[in-house]
């Protein structure tokens, strides 16, 4: 594709040749980044650049060669578009310097002149985004996320205009959610590029996500979660929507942060280890009984688990209640008074 581009540059050189020679061509201003062209002294050698970057639409000898004199304004080809470059080759630059009668000859068959069009940038949010609001007037949803059926990540455009993007059409299906559209870049631009583009709207929901990396059996505090837009459609059964769902939540396992969080990736946060020391307390009017007993399965606050007698080895059921604590059913105060004793 380059190889391509290359020799298109350098037909329409050619094709310049002929008007270069009698003038420059119209709007003769020259306005390029790299060292100035001044007029040739009669002892200062004729040398090609090697690498130059243009602003404006044409090439001239004085971008291509130092020391051009009375020759470095004249028009020899049309620069590339904004932000792409052109290779002219060793051949190309002596047939423009014997057209001239300039005395410069290649040194070898690879010298060669880049030639970069300089140019600014229009990011792809800021398409999306005057997209969209074109959208909303014709009816679609303002949360509505867009997809491109294009693999477009920016435009460039000329260093002289604004860098702003415009829609010149837009058409909208409310039933598909389908669009298309054609840009313009700059904005109201008659000479500017014209784009034309195809997408689709989805409908989003926000979800509560994991901010940071969170490891495993970390607890998730309200700083650890942000709110991002999904698509409805990327939406799982058990996909936490809701922030109850998972602050004050333990992870499971690694969560990454700005990824899906399922409810099979938390749990409430273990209080009280499996074989562990438990203290266990009843309360039974205005009597306050309480043990130790080794606790036969981990459990979170509220869950009900198994507890051992140290001394009977009975084992009765205790409702956690912090860490390293539960609470005894009024069945369990014969095993605590035994305890006791």
């Amino acid at each position: 594709m380059d190889a391509r581009k290359y020799l298109l540059t350098a037909i329409v050189a050619l094709a310049l040749l002929p008007l270069a020679a009698g003038q420059a061509l119209g709007n003769g201003e020259r306005i390029r980044k790299g060292d100035p062209a001044p007029k040739a002294e009669a002892s200062a050698p004729l040398l090609s650049r090697e690498a130059i970057t243009v602003e404006g639409r044409i090439v001239y000898l004085g971008d291509l060669f130092v020391n051009a004199g009375e020759h470095a304004d004249v028009a020899v080809a049309y620069a590339p578009e904004p932000g792409e470059r052109a290779i002219f080759d060793a051949r190309w630059l002596y047939r423009v310097a014997r057209a001239y009668r300039m005395k410069w000859r290649p040194i070898s068959a690879q010298q060669q002149t880049i030639v970069q069009r300089a140019s600014q940038v229009i990011e792809r949010a800021d398409i999306e985004d005057t997209i969209l609001a074109a959208l909303v007037e014709k009816g679609a949803e303002p949360d509505s996320l867009l997809e491109l059926n294009v693999q477009l990540t920016r435009l460039h455009v000329p260093t002289n205009v604004q860098a702003t993007v415009g829609i010149d059409d837009i058409t909208y299906d409310p039933r598909t959610k389908r669009f298309a559209t054609i840009l313009s870049a700059p904005a109201k631009d008659p000479a500017g590029r014209k784009l034309r583009l195809t997408g689709r709207l989805h409908a989003v929901v926000k979800i509560p996500v994991a901010a940071r990396v969170l490891g495993r059996n970390e607890t998730i505090a309200d700083r650890d979660v942000k709110w991002i837009k999904v698509r409805a459609d990327m939406i799982l059964p058990d996909t936490i929507i809701k922030a109850e769902d998972i602050v004050g939540m333990a992870a499971k396992r690694g969560l990454r942060p700005d990824t899906l969080v399922r409810q099979s990736d938390v749990e409430r946060p273990v209080l009280v280890e499996r074989n562990s020391i438990v203290t266990v307390t009843l309360v039974y009017g205005p009597m306050a009984l309480s043990a130790q007993g080794k606790s036969l399965e981990k459990g979170s606050l509220g869950d009900v688990i198994r507890v051992k007698n140290k001394r009977s080895k009975a084992v009765f059921e205790a409702k956690v209640t912090g860490p390293g604590r539960a609470e005894a059913t009024i069945n369990a105060a014969a095993e605590l008074a035994d305890n006791r004793r």
